[in-house]
């Protein structure tokens, strides 16, 4: 009689929900960037927005928080009007590849701001640095080290969302201090 009780009584309680998982996923997205590391961005001194291509993956590590080793790549090219009096006066083509190379530490929020099961939320950092190859036209005689700057470190604040299609995809939209990113999550 008492495993009956008992056993109806198991029944009767909802299930235990298991604790959300936001690791082992994979991101890969698309974002715009450009306005240059004087702005707290890492993607040179284009003076306008490039697209940039991103692509992490979360590691769960505590609950409620995931580590994301990324990698991101932009190319561009801009034309300078420049000249002297040994050179004409013409357009001279500044060319910039830059691959910033870090680590984001994400915290999801969702337990907190108690958000349905098919949306995440999250505050975020990431820490890097960014490999940068810039060079100018081979006729240019003009200032070429006027765009660089020695210091290829970077610090970034992200705030973000996730809307789960399904167990196994997702759509994100990364809201950033360095690079802002529209992209598929793949859980």
């Amino acid at each position: 009689m008492f495993s009956l009780a008992l056993a109806i009584h198991l029944e009767a309680q909802e299930p235990v929900k298991a604790l959300k998982s936001y690791g082992n996923t994979l991101n890969v997205g698309v974002g715009v960037g450009g306005y240059g590391r004087n702005y707290g961005g890492y993607y040179g001194y284009l003076g306008r927005n490039i697209p940039v291509l991103h692509l992490d993956y979360e590691f769960n590590v505590a609950r409620d928080f995931t580590l994301a080793p990324f990698i991101n790549y932009s190319s561009s090219t801009r034309e300078y009007y420049w000249g002297n009096n040994l050179h004409p006066y013409r357009y001279y083509a500044y060319h910039e590849t830059v691959i910033p190379i870090g680590l984001k530490g994400t915290y999801y929020l969702n337990r907190v701001l108690k958000t349905p099961p098919k949306l995440d939320v999250y505050l975020a950092g990431s820490l890097g640095f960014a490999i940068v190859n810039s060079r100018w036209d081979s006729d240019y005689y003009g200032d070429r080290q006027y765009y660089n700057d020695p210091n290829p470190l970077f610090l970034n604040i992200h705030l973000g969302g996730e809307y789960h299609v399904n167990k196994r995809i997702g759509i994100y939209l990364d809201l950033s201090t360095g690079v802002s990113t529209l992209g598929v999550a793949f859980h």
